[in-house]
């Protein structure tokens, strides 16, 4: 997935603004603001302090040893999970047509204008994953004395969105490699680390979760996990949440009998009943069209077989497991189609679950989810070999202490690996809408 991280605002538009005083002090001594077109920058000294009291412990010293090498294994990561929907998206129509549903604003990470990232949740991980990533560039700068700018919270349009830390760039070109990759790295380690924290607190969450045991549940069916707008769906009333129960007379008791159903009934006139998420039932007339694209849903609904809670829970539990072939629903967004049937703390499936921490549980699991979600993607992003980016700058030091001597041959290495892995990218991006 293409992460628009704000750190990258952070390479575009902060300019290096510090001439500097004795090595290893720091320049920002007062709170001030700073405008940059509609951003909004907070300078203050707070974070300048944190820092310095953080780099002089013991556990600061030894996390900015341990992390020199660790930016490679995220980078593969990173590569691994793009192939990887590469593959899955030109071999799979259905996950193309899926994509597509979604538009393009799905590659975006910005709540509201990504279709299934909420507003709330959202800006809160989002926040507190630059936050966390920008500290520990700030953090491993100060263990190595480099000199900090200026740190500060980020606002655009007075909406904060993260924080920035502005490292001398005089000083981090004279450090040596082993300092530089230490530095670089500790943004995506820190986020990497709040994802496993994230995964271990939302297991226990999980973990508090019994499925209700309810009497009268629709025993056939299909349920609806959304409805299209100007759909026939919507026309008759079908809502998300409801169970298909009878189509023309028919009952549905397979997930594929509902489909073959309207086939079947094509330019007839059919009743169709179904139970609402309040459990009544609702009997309606659909005229369905004489005949319908390839690709395309006739009644413009998306569906699943029967939610069970019981097999959820244990479903998602299995998912924490070493031993699991089914890590990747640990990254299914609760708010994804796909993912409300089997994700516990969903809209549809939070209600079938008695928890020991009461309601909380709800908000509690999707913090916990949606931090670990976004701190997964801002850190495989900025792993990548792009030019601004973390990954970018490590590899281009990499290649400047082999080729110190060549520095044409340099810039033209950095640029080709740089375009190259923004080509590819970019072609995760656009395949659904090129391949059809």
């Amino acid at each position: 997935m293409l992460i628009l991280y704000i750190r990258l605002f952070n390479a575009l538009c902060l300019e290096k603004e510090v001439k500097g005083k004795d090595k290893g002090k720091t320049k920002e001594t007062r709170m001030r603001v700073e405008r940059k077109f509609v951003l909004f920058l907070i300078h203050t000294p707070i974070g300048l302090e944190l820092f310095d009291k953080l780099a002089n412990t013991s556990a600061g010293r030894i996390y900015a040893r341990f992390n020199i090498y660790l930016m490679p294994v995220i980078t593969a990561l990173a590569l691994f999970l793009i192939v990887s929907s590469l593959i899955i998206l030109t071999s799979n129509s259905e996950a193309r047509v899926g994509t597509r549903s979604l538009g393009p604003q799905a590659n975006l990470l910005i709540p509201g204008l990504n279709p299934y990232l909420p507003w709330t949740y959202g800006w809160v991980a989002l926040i507190v994953t630059i936050v966390i990533h920008e500290a520990g560039h700030g953090i491993v700068a100060r263990v190595y004395n480099i000199k900090v700018e200026s740190t500060g919270i980020l606002l655009f349009l007075g909406i904060p969105v993260g924080a920035f830390v502005n490292i001398s760039p005089e000083e981090l070109a004279k450090c040596t490699f082993k300092q530089k990759c230490a530095i670089l790295t500790a943004g995506p380690l820190n986020n990497m680390i709040v994802v496993a924290v994230s995964l271990v607190a939302l297991y226990f969450v999980v973990s508090t979760l019994t499925p209700i045991q309810t009497t009268g549940a629709p025993q056939y069916g299909v349920a609806i996990l959304g409805v299209a707008d100007h759909s026939l769906a919507n026309s008759i009333g079908l809502s998300k949440g409801s169970i298909i129960e009878n189509v023309a007379g028919q009952k549905i008791l397979k997930i594929n009998d509902l489909e073959n159903l309207l086939k079947s009934n094509l330019g007839n006139t059919v009743a169709i009943t179904w139970k609402d998420a309040n459990g009544h039932q609702i009997t309606r007339l659909a005229n369905l069209p004489k005949q319908v694209n390839i690709n395309e849903g006739i009644l413009g609904v998306s569906i699943s077989a029967l939610p069970n809670a019981a097999e959820a829970l244990k479903v998602y539990k299995d998912a924490f497991s070493f031993k699991s072939m089914n890590h990747e629903i640990l990254l299914l967004p609760p708010t994804l189609g796909a993912g409300e049937e089997v994700i516990p703390f969903s809209n549809l499936m939070a209600p079938k679950y008695h928890s020991s921490l009461g309601p909380a549980f709800y908000p509690i699991a999707n913090m916990f989810y949606w931090l670990m979600f976004v701190n997964f993607n801002v850190a495989i992003f900025n792993a990548l070999p792009i030019g601004p980016l973390d990954g970018g700058q490590l590899y281009n030091s990499l290649l400047e202490t082999k080729l110190r001597s060549k520095p044409d041959k340099l810039r033209s290495i950095s640029s080709l690996i740089t375009y190259a892995m923004v080509a590819v990218v970019a072609v995760s991006v656009l395949v659904p809408y090129l391949v059809r």
